[in-house]
């Protein structure tokens, strides 16, 4: 029986994903969330359940007619890319410097590529 909705193919290539990896005191593992308008991201210690931090994209203002003007970043991606940065600065200031990289089941393109390489530019490693 093929499954026609969406958000349980994604629950299920999740699913698969989890089966596979998962987060030490050592290396936490960062997940991230999308959902159509915004973008989420934790930092979870599987060993003990507990998240450690996390960030979203609603604390990041961006000015929508400043950045057109003076070309600055504006949009879903640039949104996801900035939300990487700040979860990777809240990371290393609690001393977090490597962890493994969950795409919650979504294809590693578009906002969650822009997020991952917002978390390496902060000096996070994957």
């Amino acid at each position: 029986m093929k499954i026609k909705n969406k958000v349980q193919q994604r629950k299920n290539r999740h699913n698969r994903l989890r089966s596979k990896i998962s987060g030490t005191g050592v290396r936490p593992r960062l997940c991230v969330f999308r959902s159509n308008i915004h973008i989420y991201g934790q930092i979870i210690d599987d060993q003990k359940n507990k998240v450690l931090l996390c960030a979203r994209d609603e604390e990041i203002k961006i000015s929508k007619t400043k950045s057109k003007e003076e070309g600055q970043l504006s949009g879903k991606i640039e949104k996801a890319f900035l939300l990487g940065q700040l979860i990777a600065k809240k990371a290393i200031e609690k001393g977090i410097r490597e962890v493994v990289f969950d795409r919650g089941g979504y294809k590693y393109h578009g906002r969650i590529k822009a997020f991952a390489d917002g978390a390496r530019s902060g000096e996070l490693k994957f």
